[in-house]
């Protein structure tokens, strides 16, 4: 890859950055779908691959988010029958 558009890409990627501290989510999104366009372009084998892999990533991602709120409901669970528990013993002196 040349120099310019090394500089270009990284310039992108530190300009998004500064969206997102900005707190500017769509011109940070703006930006960094800017800068993997052109990684895109300049790389299309290496994108290949993960798109081909992508799928399974997010199926990962997803059983992941389903344990936790899985166990985020165990918790509550736990937390409102030990609330409950606490409020007999008080209650009853």
């Amino acid at each position: 890859m040349e120099n310019w558009k090394k500089a270009a890409i990284a310039a992108g990627a530190g300009a998004s950055v500064a969206m997102f501290v900005r707190k500017k989510p769509a011109a940070g999104i703006l930006l960094a779908g800017g800068c993997l366009v052109a990684l895109a372009l300049e790389y299309p084998n290496q994108f290949k691959k993960v798109r081909r892999v992508l799928p399974d990533y997010f199926d990962r991602g997803m059983r992941l988010a389903e344990f936790a709120s899985r166990a985020g409901e165990r918790i509550a669970e736990f937390a409102e029958k030990r609330g409950h528990q606490t409020w007999r013993e008080f209650s009853s002196y």
